[in-house]
């Protein structure tokens, strides 16, 4: 069982200024909890059980929101608020938190290199701190992949999703080769950012991986890439080029990854979980209804 995860977290959110300058995009609300938070009950859910969030300038809200507030627990237990405290139970999940500052922007690969004495040489799981996915199989995404790992324990397992074309550069985008289902097939190449002629397919990577700890030795061998940044994706390719096995798993038709690094994107993904919240959904729903006169 994989029981480590690195959250890289270090962006500065500059598509979305004013609003992250000084919040973390990670930390914006989706609903009743910050984008964040739905990660952390991801990674939970699989049994992973220590995490590295890899921060940045101005992220400290991400460390004091995961760290236990006593006097606020303390507050509310003896107010007439105590009902209020189960809000505060993600404090006790079973999960020790690390941190560590990415302190120059050189990229998501320079990112997860920061993970590697936390790591120390065994499998992890590389979920991006501004997505989400949602899901509402029986089995979600992240389960999926883990028990395809295990059989393949030697490789790496990325997730992946269609994009449209005029979209594939603004994503690592996977060439893939042997199909092994209808939604998991071995990767023969993986390009990041390619122009819409160059795309070898519209599968972009989602957010999740579980990569092996030889992407570290990779990642030092990586020289700058799009935007002079270490670039995971051109690591993953130096692996693929030196034998090491990859295979991506395609979300279904019941899972959606939220991207909260624009606008357009956290407006849409703020109404869809505000809307399937239990206790508030029904009234932001009848709003909706008579503001669009529906």
């Amino acid at each position: 069982m994989i029981k480590k995860a690195v959250i890289p977290a270090a962006g500065l959110g500059t598509r979305m200024l004013p609003l992250t300058k000084v919040q973390p995009k990670e930390m914006l609300p989706l609903g009743s909890k910050p984008c964040i938070h739905y990660i952390i009950e991801e990674l939970a859910s699989v049994g992973v059980d220590q995490i590295l969030i890899v921060t940045g300038y101005k992220k400290r809200a991400i460390e004091d929101y995961f760290d236990r507030d006593i006097d606020l627990s303390r507050s509310l237990a003896a107010s007439d608020q105590k009902d209020l405290l189960e809000f505060l139970d993600y404090e006790n999940l079973n999960i020790q938190f690390f941190y560590t500052r990415q302190s120059l922007p050189k990229g998501l690969g320079d990112a997860v290199y920061h993970a590697k004495n936390f790591v120390n040489g065994e499998p992890f799981i590389i979920a991006l701190g501004d997505s989400v996915i949602y899901s509402r199989e029986e089995e979600p995404l992240l389960k999926r992949m883990i028990n395809f790992f295990d059989k393949k324990p030697n490789s790496f397992v990325v997730a992946t999703r269609h994009v449209e074309l005029s979209d594939v550069q603004k994503y690592g985008i996977v060439k893939p080769k042997n199909k092994i289902d209808e939604e998991i097939f071995e990767i023969e190449d993986v390009i990041e950012k390619p122009s819409p002629i160059n795309a070898p397919s519209t599968l972009a990577f989602a957010a999740r991986y579980i990569m092996h700890p030889n992407v570290f030795d990779a990642l030092e061998r990586t020289s700058p890439g799009k935007g002079g940044e270490i670039q995971l994706t051109d690591a993953i390719r130096l692996l693929l080029k030196e034998g090491t096995k990859g295979y991506a798993i395609n979300l279904r038709k019941n899972e959606k990854r939220y991207d909260i690094g624009n606008m357009a994107s956290f407006y849409e993904a703020f109404v869809d979980f505000a809307l399937a919240d239990e206790k508030y959904g029904y009234k932001l729903r009848q709003y909706i209804i008579n503001k669009l006169n529906l």
